[in-house]
């Protein structure tokens, strides 16, 4: 295979202990530490070939050629690829997602994992998992868990400038005995309104929410981290779904309010409390949009998937495990 070709494919990761706000733009530092499952669905294929004759870089996404924003956030990790590198060639990107872009399903996670991957490969960088992290997360924070299968914690690393940047990054989490289900109600597959990075802007400058959040997310982890070692599904379900409903409380407070949560949203949040008075252990978490992820054992999976499309009829459900971190695929050529 051409040292100037290389396919990758990346999955989403859903946290369970959310990130929300950065402390440095540039460097894409979040504010706080984050964990993820990373899923066994919706994976992202993303093909980075070194075109010397062009002129400019390429950008394709899911056939299509990128324009706006999302070109303008490929074209930026290119030249950070080339920064790190010393090379200088322009290179065709070609992405092709089996989630929704821009819906709140984590796209940008798959994404920028599979781009980290098959750009350094591509461009001749040597990186250990920790550095493909490290890089994965200057183009989307979320990226640098999908960089690891199953359960991983990100860092917020401590300082400032170089040091924020190295210690920043993720790390996978050693939980071999859990695995549960996470049924994904797919409510509105739509791009959102609002985008996830101004909708952080905002709410960190403006909701007098977010201090009293984020001041919590490090028990919150802690606790997590724990719940996970045990096993312990009901712990687990409880610590998301308080993190994550905290969260969007931050963005309601937010001045003006950024609201993804739907009256099907809130219909299956309805849903998944009804599951647990009638003795089913299921529990919501979400992430900057509509769409609701319910965690449960793999034995209610299908129970859990019917109640959800009975409370929000026309919503569509897809059911996750734990899934596999970023490679390099084989034959990428063929």
């Amino acid at each position: 295979m051409p040292s100037d070709r290389r396919t990758a494919v990346a999955h989403p990761n859903i946290a369970l202990i959310k990130y929300w706000g950065k402390r440095d733009e540039r460097l894409a530092v979040p504010n706080v530490d984050s964990l993820s499952m990373t899923l066994d669905v919706f994976p992202t294929t993303t093909t980075v070939r070194l075109d010397p004759a062009s002129g400019t870089d390429g950008v394709t996404l899911d056939g299509t050629p990128a324009a706006g924003e999302p070109r303008r956030r490929v074209v930026a990790f290119l030249d950070l690829l080339r920064e790190l590198s010393g090379r200088a060639e322009p290179a065709a990107v070609d992405t092709r997602n089996t989630v929704p872009t821009g819906a709140g399903l984590a796209s940008s996670a798959s994404g920028f994992a599979a781009l980290a991957v098959a750009g350094a490969a591509a461009y001749g960088l040597d990186l250990d998992p920790t550095a493909l992290s490290r890089l994965a997360r200057r183009g989307s924070v979320s990226a640098a868990r999908s960089i690891f299968a199953a359960f991983a914690v990100c860092h917020a690393g401590r300082g400032s400038g170089a040091a924020a940047d190295l210690g920043s990054h993720a790390e996978p989490l050693d939980v071999p005995e859990f695995d549960p289900a996470l049924v994904i109600a797919l409510v509105d597959t739509g791009p959102k309104t609002v985008s996830s990075r101004a909708a952080m802007r905002r709410t960190v400058a403006t909701s007098p929410l977010y201090g009293a959040w984020a001041a919590s997310a490090g028990a919150d982890l802690a606790d997590m981290r724990a719940a996970l070692r045990r096993g312990d599904l009901a712990a687990v379900g409880e610590i998301a779904e308080r993190n994550s409903l905290g969260m969007h409380a931050t963005m309601l407070a937010a001045r003006p309010a950024v609201r993804y949560l739907s009256p099907a949203t809130l219909a299956v949040l309805d849903g998944v409390l009804r599951l647990r008075r009638d003795g089913v252990p299921a529990y919501a978490t979400m992430d900057a949009g509509p769409n609701v992820k319910v965690l449960c054992h793999p034995r209610d999976a299908a129970r859990v998937g019917a109640a959800v499309r009975e409370a929000a009829p026309g919503c569509a459900t897809v059911t996750a495990r734990r899934g596999p971190g970023a490679r390099l695929t084989a034959g990428a050529d063929r």
